[in-house]
């Protein structure tokens, strides 16, 4: 008997529209009794102590002993920095529940739509003053570059001589820091009033690139992508604005395999031609205790560090030569 009832509640339910069945499933849900179900009451703004908030901490939560002590634990964020204003609206809360197993249908939430939270502090703490410094730093242009933001020194605590409802820290740069630091000054105001400032230092470090050479470069040779490479690095200097690899610049001493390759190290290629077609030339050979020298005429235009043929006017045999700095040119053996 019970079966067939079943059966014809089904039939009849399949016989109403889709809105009405949804509409009655949720009549049904909010005439649930009130000691069922998780009664949240919102309040237009409140104030905190803690950095971490709950939802004990923003509203008043009535309902059955174990979802009330299972509502009581939800955490809802923390505060970042000092004198911010968090807002909490009502899917943002139910959103938090549900992730804690009470699901909508067991929540009743009157009140406001949404609650505006502010820490009330009375003592702005010295790590407050860093991580609103940290932050300022952070933004300012130019700063893409910074990868460490470090402490060298750091303020005292700020004691209020009352709880005020609404704490702003303000930071500005302090102009003439010493290179690779930074002081950024926090101006607290308290309900709208002054009440002190503190100075924070940093040392910066910044992402920067070294050149290094994956061969023995000569003197006078040109940098390519296949005498050197880029390495990523950490300074306590930025880099020049637009900086980039130094491709083409010519090494102006010889640079050891595995070396450093510093700007004072380098010099522009020299531009137009530096030895003509029929032009006479010095061939020059020197090794450690071994100076060789001959005359000899150019086959073709060149600039310093490239290879041109050249005839030896003794032999008159035809060599290919490397046009040194000096208008040189040296055999390329």
């Amino acid at each position: 008997m019970k079966r067939g009832v079943f059966i014809l509640v089904g039939m009849a339910a399949g016989l109403l529209p889709l809105g009405v069945v949804t509409s009655a499933v949720t009549a049904a849900a909010d005439d649930a009794p009130d000691e069922m179900r998780l009664q949240v009451h919102l309040p237009r703004e409140v104030t905190v102590e803690d950095n971490q908030l709950n939802l004990e901490q923003i509203s008043v939560i009535r309902g059955s002993a174990p979802l009330v002590a299972k509502a009581r634990q939800v955490l809802l964020g923390r505060f970042s920095a000092p004198g911010q204003k968090l807002v909490l609206d009502r899917p943002t809360i139910l959103s938090r529940l549900a992730t804690c197993g009470i699901g909508a249908d067991q929540v009743r939430l009157t009140g406001a739509d949404s609650v505006t939270v502010r820490r009330q502090q009375q003592i702005i703490e010295v790590e407050d003053f860093v991580e609103i410094g940290r932050q300022f730093v952070q933004q300012l242009g130019g700063s893409h570059s910074v990868c460490e933001i470090i402490a060298v020194a750091r303020p005292k605590d700020l004691v209020l001589s009352e709880r005020p409802q609404d704490v702003q820290l303000k930071p500005e740069l302090v102009r003439g820091a010493v290179r690779g630091h930074v002081t950024v000054r926090v101006q607290v105001t308290a309900d709208g009033r002054d009440v002190g400032t503190r100075d924070v230092s940093f040392r910066l470090k910044y992402r920067t690139h070294r050149v290094v050479a994956t061969a023995q470069i000569a003197e006078g040779t040109a940098l390519t992508p296949d005498n050197v490479t880029i390495q990523a690095v950490v300074s306590d200097h930025p880099e020049p604005s637009g900086w980039k690899p130094p491709y083409g610049l010519v090494a102006t001493r010889t640079v050891a395999a595995g070396a450093e390759i510093r700007d004072s190290m380098l010099s522009a290629a020299p531009t137009g031609v530096q030895v003509r077609r029929n032009e006479t030339v010095l061939i020059r050979i020197e090794r450690p205790g071994i100076l060789v020298t001959a005359m000899g005429t150019s086959l073709q235009d060149g600039r310093m560090g490239e290879l041109v043929k050249v005839r030896n006017a003794d032999s008159s045999r035809i060599i290919v030569c490397k046009i040194m700095p000096d208008g040189s040119v040296e055999p390329a053996l």
